[in-house]
């Protein structure tokens, strides 16, 4: 059972403080999520709610052949303005994890993004990534670059670094 990466960066031409409020957020999960993976939030959160370490979030998503699969991930580290991490707790994979990382750069913020999973069922888990998850979530973080761009126009974006 391999461990597979993804890493990207992004450029946004807004503060960090308006970067980490976006981002601290629950709720705007449904905003930077492809509306193909029928992504729906079931924690009551609310606009005020933001991220602590512990925090449990509970969610549906459809990543594959529109099945509806419950996916609890728990933030397990944050350090206000500079990076959170979140890890799946329950759902599809043996092992996920999502490290969020935060850079003031001359009044933008750089955002980058690292990626750590482990498909289940060994080898066969690691072909079927390389046949179709692999692809499913570079195409979520390509949506989530391009939405991020559309929200904040001025965005610049780099592609994916492995």
């Amino acid at each position: 059972m391999s461990l597979h990466s993804l890493k990207q960066q992004q450029t946004l031409n807004i503060s960090l403080d308006e970067a980490w409020n976006f981002f601290s957020s629950p709720i705007n999960l449904n905003i930077i999520t492809p509306p193909y993976m029928k992504f729906k939030v079931l924690s009551d959160f609310s606009s005020e709610d933001k991220i602590y370490p512990g925090m449990l979030i509970n969610y549906t998503v459809s990543p594959l052949f529109n099945l509806p699969l419950n996916w609890t991930t728990e933030i397990t580290a944050v350090q206000d303005h500079h990076y959170f991490i979140d890890e799946q707790r329950f759902g599809p994979f043996a092992f996920w994890q999502h490290q969020h990382f935060f850079e003031e750069i001359n009044g933008s913020v750089l955002i980058k993004d690292a990626v750590h999973y482990r498909i289940p069922f060994g080898f066969i888990g690691d072909v079927v990534n390389e046949i179709t998850v692999k692809k499913k979530v570079e195409s979520i973080f390509n949506f989530r670059r391009k939405k991020l761009a559309e929200l904040y126009p001025s965005a610049l974006t780099k592609e994916f670094i492995y």
